[in-house]
């Protein structure tokens, strides 16, 4: 039988999303420090819901990097 204690650590604790978080995840999916689903738990969000929000970031973001042509 589960004790208590050791159920309480099977359910995931929300996240409360936060501008912060948010900002987070965006700059970790950018610099590809986190996948889309990791990013979206970071922050409390469906994938759904973090796939536009990081397309709106890359809409208003431009890009920081230079490519070569080599």
């Amino acid at each position: 039988m589960m004790k208590t204690s050791d159920y309480n650590k099977l359910i995931p604790t929300k996240v409360k999303t936060t501008p912060q978080l948010v900002e987070e995840a965006n700059q970790a999916l950018f610099r590809v420090t986190m996948n889309l689903p990791q990013a979206a738990k970071h922050c409390g969000m469906t994938e759904k819901e973090m796939k536009m929000t990081f397309w709106e970031f890359l809409k208003y973001h431009p890009t920081d990097y230079e490519t070569s042509d080599n």
